[in-house]
């Protein structure tokens, strides 16, 4: 329901207002906070004209925008990033998802709303909480609470990061890597380290869709603890395409003349894509959460912040 501004108009006035927001997130004018914020503005007090189109939208924009990314990162630096990461990967993982079992059983939330909650923090957010509902059949009140609270913690991981990062010095390799473990969604990822340099960018977004393809194992560790073998196992199959942009841009010469091309519209589509999911986030959505998956979320998501803090910070 939206607040009272929204009550007073009409669907066309709502849509001309929306879209024209859109196309002011095409513009350099707007940074990915600032259109994450005028999403969240526009939730709450006129609501999304289009909210039955809004998860198809992201899901979609999301990954030809990362694919896009990868016109701009060369192979051999991906490697570096993606081995520096891999260790503090599996740790995280693993710990994320033990703890998340603890918090649940402690906290009594319902198993599946857990058990989501657990693998968004743990993996990539909205995307793994996407393809481990499959995997447990869980109902969609289920999956709202566990999309919302990765999603406003994502909100809040936009705006808090850099300026943490700021605060502690990290260089742009401590950045990126605290990122990619930290943050829940690639989008927020991408959009907080894309404001920290170039470099953070490039090791964030590697490391992050590394850590994406632990939903293959993820999946079918739950297929087995919840005794569901029977379904299919949605495989992200857009990272195959990220890295085979990052080939051609290392190997093949006249690709690199267009390829600030490629990377620029890449971003303007992550911002736009998290102005989408800021617009998605209204009453009814932050309502739906609760308190206890919320409490949930926000343990895991504070200890795995402060846990991979203090390594890149002592260690890298």
């Amino acid at each position: 329901m939206e607040l009272e501004v929204g009550k007073h108009m009409n669907i066309s006035t709502r849509q001309l207002i929306f879209i024209i927001l859109v196309f002011l997130c095409l513009t350099p004018w707007i940074t990915p906070p600032m259109a994450l914020f005028m999403g969240l503005i526009v939730a709450q007090f006129i609501g999304h004209p289009f909210l039955h189109l809004n998860q198809k939208a992201t899901h979609l924009l999301l990954q030809v925008s990362v694919v896009g990314l990868g016109f701009g990162m060369n192979v051999h630096s991906a490697l570096k990033a993606g081995k520096e990461g891999i260790f503090f990967t599996i740790i995280s993982i693993i710990g994320t998802l033990i703890l998340g079992t603890i918090l649940g059983k402690l906290f009594k939330i319902d198993i599946k709303t857990s058990h989501l909650v657990s693998c968004g923090t743990a993996i990539c957010g909205g995307s793994a909480i996407v393809a481990i509902s499959t995997v447990i059949n869980a109902e969609e009140k289920q999956i709202s609470v566990a999309l919302g609270t990765i999603f406003i913690l994502n909100s809040v991981a936009l705006f808090v990061f850099p300026l943490i990062g700021h605060y502690f010095n990290l260089n742009e390799t401590q950045f990126g890597l605290w990122c990619a473990i930290a943050i829940h969604d690639t989008s927020s990822v991408v959009g907080a380290a894309s404001k920290y340099g170039t470099h953070a960018l490039e090791v964030a977004t590697t490391v992050k869709l590394a850590r994406a393809l632990w939903i293959i194992p993820v999946a079918i560790g739950t297929a087995v603890v919840f005794r569901n073998r029977s379904t299919k196992i949605k495989i992200p199959y857009f990272i195959g395409f990220f890295i085979l942009a990052m080939i051609i841009n290392t190997y093949v010469p006249g690709v690199q003349a267009i390829a600030p091309i490629l990377v620029t519209v890449a971003k303007t589509g992550l911002t736009l894509t998290l102005f989408l999911i800021g617009a998605g986030l209204s009453n009814k959505v932050l309502k739906a959460v609760g308190i206890k998956p919320f409490l949930q979320g926000v343990i895991l998501w504070v200890t795995i912040s402060a846990a991979s803090l203090w390594v890149v910070y002592t260690l890298i």
